[in-house]
């Protein structure tokens, strides 16, 4: 099976968006780097590592700490990820294999 050369966007996305692209595009939304609007539906990997590099510049300016973000940053990050955190709740994902390596 051939792998998609653009990627589903964050609303097609796997576990309700709860994967490493669809982090990056909530945080581009948190930096306002992308609308809220931009589900980066179509693009290409080449675009969204290239968000993901604008994206890193921005968390480093506040230590890559959601806790060092202004506070209009921080009420932003906690809106979007904790509503992304919801619909993913809904459509099945429970997270447990983001710590599976913790126990």
């Amino acid at each position: 099976m051939n792998k998609p050369n653009t990627y589903v966007g964050i609303n097609n996305d796997l576990n309700g968006g709860m994967t490493t692209i669809g982090k990056i595009i909530r945080d581009a939304w948190v930096f306002e780097l992308i609308p809220e609007t931009e589900t980066c539906e179509g693009w290409n990997l080449a675009g969204v590592d290239a968000l993901l590099q604008r994206l890193n510049s921005e968390w480093d300016k506040y230590g890559c700490l959601v806790s060092h973000l202004p506070e209009p940053l921080r009420e932003r990050h906690d809106r979007i990820h904790g509503a992304a955190m919801i619909r993913a709740r809904e459509s099945g994902w429970c997270g447990e294999h983001e710590t599976e390596d913790e126990k």
